[in-house]
């Protein structure tokens, strides 16, 4: 029942992120949502080690943004997602590129300024 319930959310949300970024071009919330979904256990501290699926994931999430505007973009779409994980670990979170061996551009924290992203 648990199961089913955050599995209801995280697909609301997957909705409600799809409506609001249409016009952003090719790149979605949507699509960064999908990317990190499999790392949903490990950034609440469920899981010891994050899946395979999640840093193959997170390796895609870091080769989407090509520009400054596009990683800005991504940086907020993952801490709008990261946001919504109810008993998320901001340790864990933090550290998850670097477990999956695939450093982002900038940090996974709720408080990181994402308009602080260098340009390009």
């Amino acid at each position: 029942m648990k199961g089913t319930v955050a599995a209801a959310v995280v697909v609301a949300a997957l909705a409600v992120a799809l409506l609001a970024e249409v016009g952003h071009g090719a790149l979605t919330c949507v699509e960064v949502d999908a990317n990190l979904l499999p790392c949903a256990e490990y950034v609440t501290g469920k899981e010891a080690a994050p899946p395979a699926l999640c840093c193959q994931g997170v390796k895609r999430i870091r080769a989407l943004p090509a520009g400054t505007v596009e990683r800005r973009f991504v940086c907020e779409c993952i801490k709008s997602a990261a946001a919504r994980f109810d008993g998320l670990k901001s340790d864990i979170a933090r550290d998850l590129p670097a477990a999956c061996g695939s450093p982002l551009p900038f940090p996974l924290a709720l408080d990181f300024d994402c308009n602080t992203i260098p340009r390009a």
